[in-house]
């Protein structure tokens, strides 16, 4: 099936992965000495729009054309790419972002690597390739990402891309991702060990101000010490995504926990260290962010039902029945009871992310479970059944409910 003067390679990721001896997802290869007409002759299907990439007949892994590309505009999509049977393995290797994805591996699996990758892997060091990465702002993202997703294995970025990376910033080039584009990188890096380290990372090199200013802001605003020991909302934040990655790895509910705070941004300084009614605030300022960003609905829908009731859940015991019941409504448990599951995790949350507070006991989460179970058990069949008729149907199903509610604060205090 291959044509002795065409070769093919193992690239990226998938070296990487295996020198670092973790699960390989995803495998691409580059050819080096075809030409599109060969790939095709060979059973290849072409998928690729700016360059040659090809499904493999049987496997259905990528082979793309050893490739070059010449900065050519703005932005990540500002390139022009020259695939050609004369380009080698090391022009097409010496185009990628840091020197880990720059290793390739030959059929018989020996390793070719040309720009020190595995002295990087060995030392957990992330490191730009070439000057040319500061062409294309999609590194910035793609680099914090790389840094959650190797963070059990304690990489860091080199001083030099870091350099690099906050002169793209500093140039207004990353402004030319498209909102699709830094999310899709986003989603990935709440998939990883530690998404903490993408949003850290974006801090350091000035992307966070310009891509999630809601988010940035938090930096610097000081909350109340006797409930936040470590006094920095934005601190708080990082805290608490930290701690929803210990028990979902649902994105929605991790992402609804990076944005839980958000109005606290807006309150006035001075007012600070309080911040009376951020709840409601944080809910526009979710919708501002998903909006730009295009965030799909169920993300914003599960972020706002967090910011809108998350110190309700962490007041819980003080609450009036019919004031849970008004939460379980709020949350919109009556029709999506899985809801409740994903709201009390991001509030649990939300309660440890704080100094000290990491292993302490949330007990809100366990009896609003039990308000909730109790509550649920009235149903609107009874009601009928009692010859109640129109509205009155629902007011009846309310008190019901919240006489149900009531049952269990009664145990609760009698205990």
């Amino acid at each position: 099936m291959v044509d002795q003067k065409v070769e093919m390679y193992l690239v990226g990721g998938a070296v990487r992965d295996q020198l670092l001896n973790t699960p390989v997802t995803d495998r691409d290869w580059v050819v080096v000495g075809a030409s599109p007409e060969w790939m095709i002759e060979q059973r290849f299907q072409p998928i690729g729009q700016d360059f040659p990439v090809f499904l493999h007949p049987q496997t259905k892994e990528e082979y793309a054309l050893a490739r070059t590309e010449r900065k050519s505009g703005r932005g990540y999509k500002g390139f022009s790419f020259y695939a050609a049977p004369d380009i080698t393995l090391e022009q097409d290797l010496l185009r990628r972002d840091l020197t880990i994805n720059a290793m390739a591996m030959d059929n018989q699996g020996q390793l070719i690597d040309l720009f020190g990758g595995f002295s990087d892997l060995q030392n957990a060091k992330l490191r730009h390739v070439s000057k040319a990465f500061a062409e294309d702002p999609l590194r910035v993202l793609r680099v914090a990402r790389f840094a959650a997703q190797l963070s059990v294995q304690d990489f860091s970025i080199a001083s030099e891309t870091l350099e690099l990376m906050g002169s793209i910033v500093s140039s207004g080039e990353l402004l030319e991702l498209t909102p699709e584009r830094v999310w899709l990188e986003t989603q990935k890096a709440l998939k990883t060990a530690k998404p903490r380290k993408y949003f850290e990372v974006l801090h350091q090199v000035g992307a966070l101000e310009q891509l999630f200013p809601e988010i940035s802001c938090l930096f610097g605003v000081p909350q109340t010490k006797k409930y936040h020991p470590e006094v920095d909302t934005g601190l708080h934040v990082l805290m608490s995504l930290d701690q929803i990655c210990k028990t979902s790895s649902d994105v929605a509910v991790r992402f609804a926990v990076l944005v839980h705070d958000l109005g606290k941004g807006t309150t006035p300084k001075h007012e600070w260290p309080s911040h009376k009614g951020h709840e409601a605030r944080g809910v526009d300022q979710i919708e501002k962010l998903c909006d730009r960003l295009n965030i799909a609905n169920d993300y914003r829908d599960l972020a706002k039902k967090v910011s809108r009731w998350h110190l309700h859940c962490h007041k819980a015991y003080e609450l009036k029945a019919s004031t849970i019941e008004k939460l379980f409504s709020g949350l919109d448990l009556w029709r999506k009871p899985d809801n409740l599951e994903k709201f009390l995790l991001c509030c649990t949350a939300d309660a440890r992310g704080r100094t000290d507070f990491e292993d302490r006991e949330y007990a809100q989460a366990d009896y609003l479970k039990d308000c909730f179970s109790s509550a649920s058990e009235v149903h609107s069949q009874s009601i009928l059944g009692r010859g109640i008729t129109g509205p009155e149907v629902g007011e009846e199903l309310r008190l019901g409910r919240i006489a149900a509610i009531q049952s269990v604060k009664n145990r609760l205090a009698s205990n």
